[in-house]
């Protein structure tokens, strides 16, 4: 158990912190739906508590920031699940940054879903 038991144990836990970042990088998941007239983002976020969940909407684009912090107890032998989110989602519309959207979100048992109402156009009469 000298040399090449190190060696393995090494190249396990640096394939294990690939993959964590390959997740990191996927992960979450996140389904957008529209739904009456709301734009409805539903993302899978287990393990990460809504204090250290940011999001903000800027023209277009979504940004979803989440951080954890992690304790390293006994030996860790394979770690998959991400400590950091940082996704970026394109929106199906735009929004002004001055105005006020009415968005809504919550998180419960690892789902964030947030709500945000689409402003119909007006309908216009032909004469």
């Amino acid at each position: 158990m000298g040399l090449g038991y190190y060696m393995v144990k090494e190249v396990m836990r640096e394939i294990g912190n690939k993959s964590r970042e390959f997740y990191e990088f996927v992960l979450p998941p996140v389904d957008v739906v529209i739904q009456n007239d709301s734009l409805v983002v539903t993302i899978d976020m287990p393990g990460f508590d809504k204090k250290e969940i940011k999001l903000r909407i800027h023209g277009h684009i979504l940004s979803i920031n989440a951080k954890r912090e992690t304790i390293d107890e006994g030996t860790i032998i394979w770690r998959q699940r991400p400590n950091t989110v940082d996704k970026k989602i394109r929106l199906p519309m735009r929004v002004k940054d001055e105005e006020d959207l009415g968005a809504s979100a919550k998180y419960h048992d690892g789902v964030l879903t947030l709500t945000i109402p689409i402003k119909t156009g007006k309908n216009i009469t032909v004469e």
